[in-house]
């Protein structure tokens, strides 16, 4: 029950709940407080005193509003609301005497740090502190951290404010950094010297107000009123996270998250946030078809006529590959069925079934793990497969969930009872009193490892099975960007991926990078970069990346959403739906729109629930059919983290943190 206090602040009477903090309660009422290591996330440090408020009738100095509640104020002497000033002569001259003693060690390095321009010292500065400093003695210098390939760092700068303290410890799960030492002899620090081990750490760089931490492959290289910001959605893995792409000219600069309390909260991964060197490297620039055994370059009506005569007469199959937008995917369905041809999405032999939502999408939200109490992970590593969720199950278990997990053992970042790594251990869970299972919200989540094996579709049966027995929801955790949105138009075939190009003459692969396609068959592929499946192709029609075009892409939890263009492609590459229109037109078999505006009401009409953006529908629960468990152990979907798809397999950053993560030991093979 809401414990709802009044309290009048700067004259403004607002009601908030009573656990609120000061800082939270002047938010509530649209009133600014000043800040450096206070962040919703995190815990309270309560140690920057910036955002110090007067409390009336209380001590007679300033208060931390980061670290008082609103329910430790005391009542007017007539029970009048507590009165707290924002903007008093107290507050204004402890904000400048914090400000100053802030400012006593700090370099004055603006026209070269990295953070100019975006810097929240420079902004408090200037909104809050004094126009002159009384200190003339020398400054204390710190020395620089070697965190590894992704954060730079600057230590003289740094302000104490331990933020990338807390989010390592608290978020990322790893514990290589603290603080030591006391009075000017205290410093931010990592354990013994080591780099971070963590595919959450680029986090720290938005976290840190000052210059101290950096990003090291965006140093340099533009400053922020040089770039255009693009709202957008990550594809490097299911979750779809919101992000802002920055770009200079053509080129991607860097990427920097979006908040959004469903999805990614404020959190993105690192391949997601240092994979845009990836988009300027191996790209196909424009068509080329393979003669005498050697691809030559050629123009795009001669590529389009070579295409549509080698598919005309034709038993063909279309290949949906894992960062494809749902029109893009959709387009090729029409054309490809159409002509009388199959179509898969499911190119790792995932064993998900065709048209029962509540099977591949499942039943729950992302939102949902932060009330569960009980967590099964069914052949998943979540730390791999959907780093920014994981935090999520981390933080379930650090309020007192209870994870359990059937697969390989792992390090996730938080402790879980490893039931097994065989069907045995699935089936073992089913027909059981599972107790205080029932009386709390909990959810199972199933990995893609788990369905791709011949007996995917008796694990996904037992999954749902266990789900009924113990009244959870279920999430189906899925590794491909694309994956849901193509279950949602019906690309799929029965039989699956050796059924769909069992016998095809033309294997049209539209960015399928992840398939050994066997020789004999004539092979289209379109795509943004000159991967395995362009290394096969016997025609290429080079097509746009995720950032170069817009395209609808739903998450793992059956969420619509929008990405947005941030740039053009390079050379004569065409977006990818434009690609397959002009193709259509050349097979005498002209696919029904002109523009991506008309595809979507074709698609929408079709599939209705495509037009909800950004909302979650509910899937009527339909349980598969119990079938016979194999005898063969889990295996996780994701090999290597860092090199999961073509762009980060052209990316010479996530080659290094891939040999980083080998060299450190980890299990990690090359996919």
């Amino acid at each position: 029950m809401t414990d709802l206090r009044k309290i009048i602040i700067d004259g403004h009477e607002v009601e908030v709940d009573g656990a609120m903090t000061l800082i939270q309660a002047c938010e509530e009422a649209g009133i600014e407080v000043p800040r450096f290591c206070y962040h919703e996330r995190l815990s309270i440090a309560g140690n920057c005193r910036m955002c110090l408020v007067e409390v009336v009738g209380g001590p007679p100095k300033p208060a931390a509003s980061c670290a008082m509640q609103v329910r430790d104020l005391r009542p007017g002497p007539e029970g009048q609301p507590p009165v707290v000033k924002t903007n008093s002569p107290m507050v204004k001259k402890a904000r400048e005497g914090v400000m100053e003693f802030l400012l006593i060690n700090h370099p004055l390095d603006c026209p070269i740090c990295d953070q100019g321009g975006e810097c929240d010292l420079q902004d408090q500065a200037m909104a809050y502190g004094m126009a002159d400093s009384r200190y003339t003695e020398i400054k204390r210098a710190s020395t620089d951290l070697d965190l590894g390939p992704l954060v730079a760092t600057t230590m003289t700068r740094c302000i104490s404010c331990t933020r990338c303290v807390r989010f390592t410890t608290e978020v990322a799960g790893i514990t290589q950094m603290g603080q030591t030492g006391r009075g000017e002899d205290s410093e931010i620090t990592s354990y013994l010297n080591e780099t971070l081990d963590s595919n959450l750490q680029g986090n720290i760089i938005d976290l840190c107000p000052v210059g101290a931490l950096t990003s090291k492959p965006y140093a340099f290289t533009a400053r922020p009123w040089e770039l255009t910001k693009t709202e957008t959605i990550d594809v490097m893995d299911a979750l779809g996270s919101n992000i802002r792409v920055d770009t200079k000219g053509r080129e991607v600069m860097r990427i920097l998250p979006r908040n959004h309390d469903g999805v990614n909260e404020e959190w993105i991964s690192d391949k997601t946030r240092f994979v845009w060197d990836g988009l300027r490297r191996q790209r196909l620039d424009t068509p080329y078809i393979r003669e005498n055994g050697k691809l030559r370059k050629a123009s795009w009506p001669e590529a389009l006529t070579a295409a549509a005569n080698a598919i005309k007469g034709k038993k063909i199959a279309g290949l949906i590959g894992d960062l494809v937008s749902v029109e893009a995917a959709f387009a090729l369905k029409q054309l490809v069925t159409g002509l009388g041809g199959n179509v898969e999405c499911r190119v790792d032999n995932a064993r998900l079934p065709a048209g029962n939502r509540s099977g591949y999408v499942g039943t729950a939200t992302i939102e949902d793990i932060d009330s569960a109490k009980f967590i099964q992970l069914i052949g998943t590593n979540p730390r791999d497969e959907a780093p920014v969720l994981n935090a999520r199950i981390r933080r379930a278990w650090a309020n007192g969930a209870q994870v359990g997990l059937v697969g390989e053992a792992a390090d996730l970042t938080y402790d879980y009872a490893h039931v097994g790594t065989d069907r045995a251990a699935l089936a073992g869970l089913l027909g059981q009193k599972h107790g205080a299972v029932l009386d709390a919200p909990s959810i199972i989540i199933v990995g893609q490892g788990a369905l791709r094996e011949a007996d995917g579709a008796a694990v996904l049966a037992a999954a749902m099975q266990l789900a009924e027995e113990t009244k959870s929801k279920l999430m189906v955790l899925h590794t491909a960007a694309s994956r849901v949105g193509a279950m949602d138009i019906g690309a799929v075939t029965t039989g699956g991926l050796t059924a769909a190009i069992d016998g095809a003459d033309v294997i049209y692969n539209l960015g399928a990078d992840e398939v050994e396609i066997d020789a004999g068959a004539f092979v289209i592929y379109q795509g943004s970069h000159g991967d395995r499946g362009a290394h096969r192709a016997d025609i290429i029609l080079p097509g746009a990346a995720y950032t170069e075009e817009n395209g609808l892409f739903v998450n793992t939890e059956g969420r619509p959403q929008l990405a947005m263009r941030a740039g053009f492609a390079p050379g004569e590459a065409k977006e990818n739906w434009a690609i397959l229109r002009a193709l259509s037109a050349e097979l005498d078999a002209t696919l029904g729109y002109d523009s991506l505006a008309q595809l979507r009401q074709v698609l929408v009409a079709e599939v209705p629930h495509l037009a909800q953006i950004d909302k979650v529908a509910e899937n009527e629960w339909t349980a598969e059919p119990a079938d016979k468990l194999g005898d063969a152990t889990f295996k996780n979907a994701v090999a290597d983290f860092y090199l999961t798809n073509p762009i980060a397999r052209a990316s010479s950053l996530m080659a290094e943190l891939s040999a980083n993560a080998k060299s450190r030991g980890h299990k990690v093979a090359a996919e």
